[in-house]
């Protein structure tokens, strides 16, 4: 034998399993159970947002016949901490949860640039990424010192970059960059972190490959100058070499070329031997002949 059972439904029970299913920078999507099964008529929530860094509340009236409720709570803070209470309207026991909202993103492109005594440090603006930023809000700006182990905040700007001086040698640092904190420091953006240590070794493994290819072209652009010159003044010469040759040729031809054969003629060394041979040697003058002069 059996028997089928209904039993009263108690309005005093909590919501149940609240939890949260997805959470943003603005938003939070929570979701809970009815406080018994199938229920036969509309409920009506009372869902209480508590923000534990502005100490603020708001109370919203969410009204459902289903078993299972989702309900967006909206207009919520980047980086916010915030506590929900649910319950149902006639004041009955109640679920809560603590939820978070996602922070600001980190600033991009964060960069160093070297200067004679300070360093800049550079970035893109979150307004360009982060349509909840307002430039107004301005950066902060940290520094740790790995060699002392000591974080230090370096202050706040509403620009895009920042002058650090008074650097240390011999110590390494790394420096964070992030949207400036509210209300004592809980409503922070992601840091943007960045080591810099050039004065302990030298150089910076931080710093951008566009100085290291400057220090390079320094290098290689004089060197290829050099070459440059130097085989343009060994053109120079060569040609200056060759004109001063073709002219020697062409003079020495001239002077052999004979206008009547049309065509350059030399004599070898054995022809000049024969003439002087066959020619009779002249050996002198007598006082006592008389040299007539035609």
């Amino acid at each position: 034998d059996s028997v089928v059972v209904k039993m009263i439904p108690d309005n005093r029970l909590p919501p149940r399993h609240l939890h949260a299913v997805r959470t943003g920078k603005t938003f939070a999507v929570i979701k809970w159970e009815s406080p018994y099964d199938s229920p036969d008529q509309d409920m009506l929530y009372a869902v209480a947002v508590k923000d534990l860094v502005r100490k603020t509340d708001k109370i919203y009236k969410v009204k459902s016949r289903n078993s299972t409720v989702e309900y967006t709570i909206k207009k919520l803070e980047p980086g916010g901490k915030y506590h929900v209470i649910v319950q149902l309207g006639n004041m009955s026991k109640e679920s809560s949860m603590k939820i978070n909202t996602v922070p600001l993103s980190a600033p991009d492109a964060l960069k160093i640039i070297t200067e004679n005594d300070h360093i800049l440090l550079f970035w893109k603006s979150l307004a360009l990424k982060e349509s909840n930023f307002n430039e107004s809000r301005g950066y902060e700006i940290h520094m740790f010192d790995s060699l002392m182990n000591i974080t230090a905040y370096l202050g706040n700007t509403t620009e895009n970059f920042f002058k650090v001086s008074n650097l240390k040698m011999g110590h390494n640092y790394s420096f964070s960059v992030q949207a400036r904190c509210l209300y004592g420091g809980q409503m922070c953006g992601e840091p943007a972190t960045l080591l810099y240590d050039e004065l302990g070794t030298g150089k910076d493994p931080s710093a951008t490959k566009s100085g290291q290819a400057t220090d390079v072209a320094a290098i290689v652009v004089p060197v290829l100058f050099l070459l440059l010159v130097t085989l343009g003044i060994g053109f120079v010469v060569l040609y200056m070499r060759h004109r001063r040759l073709q002219s020697s040729f062409t003079a020495f031809a001239n002077s052999h070329y004979s206008s009547r054969l049309g065509s350059a003629i030399f004599s070898s060394g054995d022809d000049l031997g024969d003439e002087d041979d066959e020619a009779p040697m002249i050996t002198g003058f007598s006082d006592d002949v008389p040299m007539v002069i035609a």
